[in-house]
């Protein structure tokens, strides 16, 4: 395989200064804010995080690309190769986890652990017609941002926060990049690729969430993963980061963390 180097690098928040070192994918709604809830309480003696912004979100918003889950694998590994990681774990938010299980796909070598948030399965996730027409127009239409963030986080957050997540999404995007990155989180098929693959891995959903739910990961990340975990927040939807940041630290750290040995005590099994 030929490796193409260009001088486009992901844009990136490094956070804390310890050993293992973490990629952090954000989701098709955001940038890489969507991690600011939980910044302040995060082990930064334990883990380094590198937060980052996808093609077409954020500092990387005016950036060219095809916005794919392939493409954006590659731009981790390489932002990995540039910081000097040639070992990493990588965490990942709803269309941010199917790029992280392109990263073990490409590159299992590499990866130590992987954390998928209500993630995309590797399989994609088709959508019916009227439900993809949604997403489709929702490009240009905040209401249908906002009906979805909605649906997704079992329709009982208020109505502020609902607001306050949509012009975060507008801010943070271009239109054309999250309008083709559809594509690519709901049609792209690989799990092929993870099919016994033997790292770790950890699925956390929301039991408000009635798309990417337990039950489908059940039914995808569990049987590719033969070493998968799953833990599933009552208090969350599909944006954990916000409904529930402290338990989701907890689960995510202490999976990280067993990596190393050092599982804190009184960690919950998943």
């Amino acid at each position: 395989m030929v490796t193409v180097v260009t001088a486009f690098m992901l844009p990136h928040q490094l956070v804390g200064e310890g050993p293992h070192k973490v990629l952090a994918v954000h989701g098709w709604f955001a940038d890489r804010s969507a991690y600011a809830p939980l910044v302040a309480d995060l082990d930064i003696d334990t883990f380094q995080y590198a937060l980052v912004d996808l093609r077409g979100y954020g500092e990387a918003k005016d950036a060219v690309g095809s916005y794919t889950t392939a493409e954006g694998a590659a731009d981790l590994v390489d932002l990995a190769d540039r910081l000097g990681w040639e070992r990493f774990s990588v965490v990942g938010h709803s269309m941010g986890g199917s790029v992280a299980q392109r990263v073990v796909a490409q590159s299992p070598h590499r990866v130590r652990r992987i954390v998928g948030i209500s993630p995309v399965p590797a399989s994609g996730l088709p959508l019916p017609p009227e439900q993809g027409e949604l997403f489709a127009s929702a490009a240009h239409r905040p209401e249908n941002r906002r009906a979805i963030i909605d649906v997704t986080t079992g329709g009982v957050r208020p109505d502020a926060w609902l607001g306050r997540m949509v012009a975060r999404s507008l801010a943070c995007s271009d239109a054309k990049a999250f309008r083709a990155w559809l594509d690519s989180w709901t049609g792209d098929d690989f799990h092929a690729r993870l099919d016994n693959c033997q790292v770790p891995a950890l699925a956390v959903t929301g039991a408000l969430d009635p798309a990417l739910s337990a039950d489908l990961m059940r039914q995808t990340w569990l049987t590719w993963f033969t070493r998968g975990e799953l833990v599933d927040l009552p208090g969350a939807g599909h944006y954990a980061m916000d409904e529930a940041p402290l338990d989701l630290i907890r689960a995510v750290e202490d999976f990280l963390r067993a990596d190393d040995g050092t599982a804190a005590p009184g960690a919950a099994g998943a």
